[in-house]
Formats: structure tokens, C-alpha cells, sequence
């Protein structure tokens, strides 16, 4: 049980209590059902690994977004992590490729540009027209853009680069919104 908990804990956003509940959910379980856990745990980790092109998460190499001949892989949207990418396609108005970095620079927690997965992205830059840089507007998220804007920008002045725009929600009250995001609001207004 302490190893199943000690395990359990590793998990993000799973403290002590809730690696125990969960442990002992699991001891109450049915045969089954721990199998079943146990099985798709162990297949998850069989089949599934990174598009060597854009690192999203996939069963096949390249990925279905790489390898789509209706995609155009002349523009490159990047992302912190695979689940952004559905996101991005909920909106139906993006039909460009991927990259994923798994992650944002942050050297308090010791993750910097070499834990990034970044050098697949500056090879396939002789094919790309645009780079959208679709990170969360974070303080890593903003300097990972940056930091990223300039390598690309050193790497192929020719290829444009872009940021996407931040601003109040739709269907919230601009009474509430903090003055960081009001202030991009106002420097990412377009004409109507």
C-alpha cells in the first residue's frame, strides 16, 4: 500500500491524502477493474510516444497532423504541452502543423532552453513561412516567447514570427479583468 501511495503521489497535483484515497479505491476495486487500470497504464506506455516531427503525442510517426495532406505545414503553431492542441482545433479556424516544447523556460524550477524540445522546431524552419507562438500569457509563457522569437528570428530572419493576442474574455465583464489583461486588450485592438 505505501508503495502504491509513494507512486500515486508522483502524479501531478496529488498530495499524500489523495494518493491514499485513490490507493484505497484501488484496493476496494474489483479484480477488474485493477487490471483494467493496470493494463491501460501499461498499453499507454507501449504505444504512445512523440511525433519526431512536432512532439505531440501519437500512436504513429508522424503524427496525423504532420503527415495530413490538407494541413499546411508552412505554418508552425507553437504550443507548451500536446493538450493545447485541442484547444486550437475546438476553434476550427486553425489548418496549420504543430509544435509542442513540453513545456515553458522557468530557471527557478531548473527548466531552461536544453529541457525544451526546440531543436526539431529550428530544423523544419526552411519550410515554414510563420511561426505562431501560442504560449500562455505567463511570466514563463512570455519569456519562453521571447526567448524563442529571437532564436527564430537569428535562425531565419525570412520567416515571419507571431504572437497571439490576449485580451478580456468573451462573455466577461471588463470590470473584472486584471490591468495586465485590459492593457493587452488595448495594444491588440484591430480595426472594425
Amino acid at each position: 500500500m505505501t508503495r502504491l501511495i509513494d507512486e500515486l503521489r508522483k502524479l501531478p497535483g496529488v498530495g499524500t491524502k489523495s494518493a491514499q484515497r485513490l490507493a484505497f479505491h484501488i484496493l476496494r476495486a474489483s479484480q477488474q477493474d485493477a487490471e483494467g487500470l493496470a493494463s491501460a497504464i501499461l498499453n499507454l506506455k507501449a504505444k504512445l510516444h512523440l511525433c519526431s516531427v512536432c512532439n505531440n503525442i501519437t500512436d504513429v510517426d508522424p503524427c496525423t497532423f504532420c503527415s495530413s495532406p490538407t494541413r499546411s505545414q508552412r505554418t508552425v503553431c507553437v504550443l507548451e504541452e500536446p493538450t493545447n492542441i485541442a484547444a486550437v482545433e475546438r476553434t476550427r479556424s486553425y489548418n496549420g502543423a504543430y509544435h509542442v516544447l513540453h513545456g515553458t523556460l522557468s530557471p527557478l524550477n531548473g527548466v531552461g532552453p536544453e529541457q525544451l524540445r526546440i531543436g526539431n522546431l529550428m530544423s523544419r524552419l526552411s519550410q515554414v513561412d510563420e511561426v505562431i507562438l501560442a504560449l500562455s500569457p505567463t511570466t514563463e509563457g512570455e519569456s519562453t516567447a521571447n526567448f524563442l522569437a529571437g532564436e527564430l528570428h537569428r535562425a531565419a530572419p525570412d520567416v515571419r514570427v507571431t504572437r497571439i493576442a490576449t485580451g478580456v474574455p468573451a462573455g466577461s465583464d471588463i470590470e473584472y479583468a486584471d490591468e495586465i489583461t485590459v492593457a493587452r486588450a488595448l495594444e491588440n485592438r484591430r480595426d472594425l
